[in-house]
């Protein structure tokens, strides 16, 4: 008997190994095929340089949908389809106009509506600034001081994280819920210190909120320079420094647009879907090259690269591009409400919104089992192509709906190096010139192997 279990044990190593060579084999494959004929490069540039812009509800966001339902269905996948949502549509209109006032001099700053805001009075809002650092602050003044100012958000990112995305989680309540705090105090107007680390003159913009029941009242990003030199005016001058600013923005009726998704149906499970996904639509200040161009573009072409080899999966592989994450996140939550009522079985959901750079890993969400065994199984596949880095974190938010009705879901994020993204996030940066060529196909390779090794193993 203790033989027996000895050769069995033997076998199962065997085995191990023999499948381990074969995905070893095969990842290389595809990462040979993306950095020698990769195309996410080739179409991130046109979905940059020749639709641009894709806001939601804009004509930009549907030729972004038109053009990227062509470009699957000419890559020959089993199904390319669409999926109707109804998205907000707010046009930023004529371009801000910001000053520092001091006695009879201005100085003119760099600012950008937050999206969602109300515009200004046609003449713009001139008053007094009362700067604050966090909810608290602005709550111990309290209305006697706050009513009638303008309220300056000012709480920088934190430096010393060594991943950037901690910085903004602990900065960014200030741009979504900023402006209903400082309402709640009778305050006019908002302007809050962009979301970034760099100190330039290029004001991030992105999504606020309002509260039904507060007063609505006009918010802007001001550019880092210009936060620390307006901070710096008010350690002086105080009382005696205005603020003056005009923003034109405004919201119009709901819009029809659509996910696109594209697939290769399963060869033995077709009922059990694999997802792969980004953001299609994108702030209004740029191209949406990193945000998210980059992870759109990439999810398509795991499909396109496991297709080239002729590879048949097992299970259903997807390629879902969200419309509306970056103020709604309507499609997101219509894609969970469709797979729902058409009873689909999602096992794992991967997400790219990260921006396009050097791959460093994957996140695995609330899976410890899951996250086990890829660290135990799966690392040494990764380590050669340096994406070996997996921990237990977030997904992404277009798939987090997903989980609700997916008991078992394996829901995981791809993660590309942190350090220049909000460099660029949300902001007239964001242009397919910062994205580079072999960053992006190494990127695309990396999601394609580990789509490969959930579609093989699926995390047992």
């Amino acid at each position: 008997m203790k033989s027996l279990k000895l050769l069995i044990a033997f076998l199962f190593i065997v085995q191990s190994s023999i499948a381990q060579n074969a995905d070893s084999v095969f990842i290389r494959k595809l990462y040979d095929e993306a950095l020698v004929n990769g195309h996410s490069y080739q179409n991130l540039e046109y979905l940059c340089k020749q639709i641009g812009p894709r806001l939601s509800g804009s004509g930009n966001a549907q030729k972004a949908v038109e053009w990227t339902k062509k470009l699957m269905d000419g890559y020959g996948f089993d199904h390319v389809f669409l999926q109707e949502v109804m998205v907000p549509h707010w046009v930023r209109g004529d371009k801000e106009v910001a000053y520092i006032v001091g006695g009879k001099k201005r100085i003119a700053v760099p600012i950008a509506a937050l999206g969602g805001s109300v515009s200004t009075p046609v003449n713009g809002i001139t008053a007094q600034i009362i700067e604050v650092r966090s909810f608290e602050e602005l709550k111990a003044l309290g209305a006697s001081v706050i009513k009638g100012k303008i309220v300056f958000f000012n709480r920088a990112f934190d430096q010393k994280s060594i991943e950037t995305f901690p910085s903004y989680s602990g900065a960014v309540n200030q741009r979504g819920q900023g402006a209903i705090e400082a309402a709640k105090l009778g305050a006019v107007g908002v302007i809050v210190r962009s979301m970034t680390h760099a100190l330039d003159d290029h004001p991030h913009t992105g999504a606020m909120r309002y509260a039904d029941d507060i007063t609505k009242i006009p918010a802007a990003a001001i550019s880092t320079k210009a936060a620390n030199m307006l901070s710096d005016l008010l350690k002086f001058a105080n009382s005696n420094i205005q603020f003056y600013f005009k923003q034109n923005c405004k919201t119009l009726p709901d819009v029809l647009s659509y996910n696109v998704i594209g697939e290769i149906r399963g060869s033995e499970k077709p009922e059990e879907i694999i997802s792969v996904g980004g953001h299609l639509d994108s702030w209004d200040l740029a191209e949406g090259a990193h945000d998210d161009g980059t992870g759109v573009m990439q999810s398509v072409e795991v499909l396109r690269l496991l297709k080239t080899i002729n590879y048949k999966p097992k299970h259903t592989i997807r390629a879902v591009l969200f419309m509306n994450e970056e103020n709604g996140l309507r499609g997101g939550l219509k894609y969970a409400e469709l797979a729902k009522q058409n009873k689909e079985i999602h096992i794992a959901a991967l997400e790219s919104d990260e921006g396009g750079f050097t791959p460093r890993g994957f996140t695995v969400d609330d899976s410890p089992k899951a996250l086990s065994y890829i660290q135990a199984n799966w690392k040494s596949l990764l380590e050669p192509y340096k994406v070996d880095d997996i921990v237990s974190g977030g997904s992404g938010a277009d798939i987090g709906p997903l989980k609700e009705n997916n008991p078992g879901i394996v829901l995981m994020e791809y993660r590309p190096d942190s350090q220049r993204y909000f460099d660029i996030h949300h902001s007239a940066l964001d242009i397919f010139e910062n994205v580079n060529r072999r960053e992006l196909e190494l990127g695309g390779a990396s999601m394609a192997a580990f789509i490969y090794l959930i579609d093989q193993h699926r995390m047992k």
